[in-house]
């Protein structure tokens, strides 16, 4: 299972995936869909077929670069949200941002940042995510 709290079983799967992927092995659904992508990420490609060390790599601001494995894990987690159209609505917005901008990488990525936010800013505040307020900001992008 992807979802959990080990980060190392979580990073490993995205290497594992995208190792089975890159040798042409027959993935699993859950892998298809994180090989896809990791198909729109090529600036990871290395990093998922380098140095196992990755996996316990600490990625901090003051590395200057993002952390990989929570950017793809916020994409999985916003196309699970956009598919369940849970928080009720999400899907309807990702509709109208796909309409507007006609690039859906683009649109994730707009709204990945907004994501990020609110779960950053719940955990801070030690509560749940508001998730008329994570929805309010992504119509503002609209």
């Amino acid at each position: 299972m992807l979802f959990t709290q080990d980060r190392t079983r979580t990073r490993q799967m995205f290497r594992t995936t995208w190792q089975k992927h890159s040798r042409g092995e027959a993935l699993e659904p859950l892998e298809k869909q994180i090989a896809s992508l990791l198909e729109e990420h090529p600036e990871y490609h290395s990093l998922l077929l380098g140095n196992e060390d990755v996996v316990d790599h600490d990625f901090t601001a003051e590395d200057g670069h993002e952390n990989p494995f929570l950017h793809l894990s916020l994409h999985l987690a916003l196309r699970e949200q956009v598919g369940t159209d849970r928080p009720a609505g999400i899907a309807s917005i990702t509709r109208s941002l796909l309409l507007k901008h006609g690039d859906g990488h683009k649109v994730e990525h707009m709204m990945i940042e907004r994501l990020g936010l609110f779960l950053w800013e719940a955990q801070r505040q030690s509560r749940a995510p508001d998730e008329q307020a994570y929805l309010a900001s992504l119509r503002d992008l609209l």
